[in-house]
């Protein structure tokens, strides 16, 4: 439970509450000078201050007074006390009077709860004074012992929702792993089996061998949570292991498309600030993906009902409640069935991977897929190299500036940059008189980089610019949006014709690249449309005979070029492979993409240190295409 500090500013704000409530109740009192009345107003003015000692000060039991006051405030999450005074009234006994007043709390995340309520005030030896007792602070609170409570419910959790209204993340169960240290007679054999390659996570066993022994013997240590299919798996040798704890819970889980929806566990300091006003430490929420960014929409807020109990928490009715708000749905663009195929096409690599399809008419996104699927969502926020993927963009720049399909373009085995070899995959070369045709679709590196001086230094950022390259996406979710600097040394500008140096794109962008061919101008992609108001546009559209011309091109990628794989797929799709380099490597790691489209399907493959665009992230979108028929 929050408790709330008061700023000095509410310091002040109080000091003028407790000025105004002095001036009304002496207003309604016989003489201007009324003691009973004073004390009354000074211990009302304390208690609005938030100076629960003070307040304590003004009544004749100040030691119960305290504790009362500040658990009250505690217990209500009390965020501003205000009162409204009745007139002074003549207690039944002499040296006794009666002071009424009308209660303004608001409490945290609960709204404001107005009620009346009234002080005894006595004369003593030492003056007047408040004669406290629980019922001062609320009718209710008449017998010994009695308290307020505050009660909470939060509402169930709103669904990430497909297109077609199918929750992707339903409720379902997970088990929460603990150790009991007390228990563990075997750690050696415990932290070994957390080495299972089935449970999906890497865990630090030697951090959680070191917070074993600093826990006390009796104390839960959390190790993991499993989702229940993970759990199923691996519980034949997790179970007969001594101190293993297993707690099955609750939760929205994701059934697809992990990375992109994201999870839900108990709350830390850095998600509970991201939740909002109505979380709560002990809650759990949105810690990545949708299901963080949309931590408020997705949980609604939950209802507080505050009774009144005694000693053994037998509790009245309500005496307050402020009702629940359901939680929003996440409306995605995600289609089933296409997200399936694209989950189905990775299940066979081995390394890190990703597949984004989406629109090309609309630019909805409908599949995000990532291997292993409990990593981050590299199909969005992934920087690569595109490599030659990205020769789609230098086509479109050198399609404007007077090269043709059919221009002669050679293709020599190497060349050389600003002092820098450069040379094609397995260092082929093509007869002279080869067509730049020819040259796409076979990926002939050197023949794009001996047309580097054509673009100048701005032509392939401007290039970039006409496919959305870098601008500032809206997508509904997180993503890196590419980006293509300016090259103004040889070496850089022949590396960025070949999406190499410092060209970097996500899957998404590429798969973006692809779509603009297919559609015939930039559409921005989206996820979540009801969280875009405005989509990036392109200052400058694709002329319309380059549109024309790269879809030729692409299409012979597939039928005459480096897209074999794709050969034999129904529908005639359009493609262009990608073999980027990274790291310091001889000979260097290479990633392997393959983006293209289908009808009003685009796509972009990506497998990280997977070889050749050709040879392994093609047989990759194949299977993905085929699952579609």
């Amino acid at each position: 439970m929050r408790h709330p500090g008061t700023a000095p500013t509410a310091r002040a704000g109080a000091a003028a509450l407790a000025a105004a409530v002095i001036a009304s109740l002496i207003a309604g009192c016989d003489s201007d000078q009324d003691p009973a009345a004073k004390a009354a107003a000074s211990f009302l003015a304390a208690w609005a201050g938030g100076d629960e000692r003070k307040a304590a000060s003004y009544t004749d039991d100040p030691r119960r007074a305290e504790a009362e006051l500040t658990r009250l405030r505690g217990e209500l999450d009390l965020e501003k006390a205000e009162f409204t005074p009745g007139g002074r009234e003549d207690g039944k006994r002499e040296g006794t009077a009666r002071v009424p007043f009308r209660v303004r709390l608001t409490l945290h995340g609960a709204g404001t709860w107005t009620y009346g309520s009234g002080t005894e005030v006595r004369e003593s030896g030492d003056g007047w004074k408040v004669h406290f007792a629980p019922s001062v602070l609320h009718p209710a609170l008449d017998e010994p012992f009695m308290r307020l409570v505050r009660e909470r419910e939060l509402p169930r959790r709103a669904g990430v929702l497909a297109a077609d209204g199918t929750n992707l993340a339903p409720e379902g169960s997970v088990w929460n792993v603990r150790i009991w240290p007390a228990k563990l007679s075997d750690p050696g054999r415990a932290y070994r089996a957390l080495k299972n390659p089935a449970l999906g996570a890497d865990i630090d066993t030697g951090a959680l061998k070191s917070r074993v022994e600093e826990a006390k013997p009796d104390q839960a240590v959390p190790v993991i949570t499993l989702r229940d299919e993970v759990y199923r798996k691996v519980r034949r040798d997790l179970l007969p292991i001594p101190g293993f704890q297993f707690y099955e819970h609750p939760r929205a889980v994701a059934t697809t498309a992990r990375p992109l929806i994201g999870t839900v566990q108990p709350a830390t300091d850095r998600t509970l600030r991201n939740a909002g006003p109505y979380a709560e430490s002990t809650d759990e929420v949105g810690t990545a993906g949708l299901q963080y960014r949309y931590q408020k929409q997705l949980a609604g807020r939950p209802s507080i009902t505050v009774r009144a109990v005694n000693e053994v928490e037998e509790a009245g009715p309500p005496l307050y409640r402020s009702p629940a708000k359901a939680g929003k749905p996440v409306r995605t663009t995600l289609d089933p069935d296409t997200q399936a195929a694209a989950e189905k096409a990775l299940a066979a690599v081995r390394k890190k991977a990703a597949l984004v399809a989406l629109r090309p008419a609309s630019g909805e996104i409908v599949a995000v897929a990532n291997t292993p699927d409990s990593a981050e969502n590299r199909a969005f926020s992934g920087r690569y190299a595109p490599g030659s993927t990205f020769k789609v963009v230098t086509t479109a720049a050198l399609l404007r500036a007077g090269i043709g399909p059919d221009s002669a373009v050679p293709c020599p085995r190497t060349v050389t940059a600003g002092g820098r070899a450069f040379q094609n995959q397995d260092e082929f070369d093509l007869p002279s008189g080869t067509t730049f045709r020819r040259d796409f679709a076979q990926s002939c590196n050197t023949a794009f980089i001996g047309l580097a001086d054509r673009l100048g230094d701005a032509g392939l950022a401007e290039a970039a610019g006409q496919f959305g390259i870098g601008g500032a996406w809206n997508v509904g979710a997180a993503t890196f949006d590419g980006s293509v600097p300016e090259a103004t040394a040889a070496e850089e500008r022949a590396a960025s014709m070949i999406g190499q140096g410092r060209v970097e794109a996500s899957p998404l962008v590429m798969a973006s690249v692809a779509a603009t061919v297919r559609s015939g101008s930039f559409r921005q992609p989206v996820l979540v449309p009801d969280a875009v108001k405005a989509r990036h546009r392109t200052a400058r559209a694709l002329d319309r005979d380059v549109v024309g011309q790269l879809r030729t091109l692409m299409r012979a990628v597939v039928t005459e070029g480096s897209g074999t794989a794709l050969r034999g797929i129904s529908g005639n799709p359009a493609a262009k492979t990608g073999t980027a380099e990274f790291g310091t490597g001889s000979p260097p790691r290479t990633h392997a993409w393959m983006i293209g489209y289908r009808g009003d399907l685009a796509f972009a493959v990506l497998v990280e240190d997977g070889g050749s665009g050709g040879k392994d992230a093609g047989p990759v979108a194949a299977e993905f295409l085929r699952r579609l028929d």
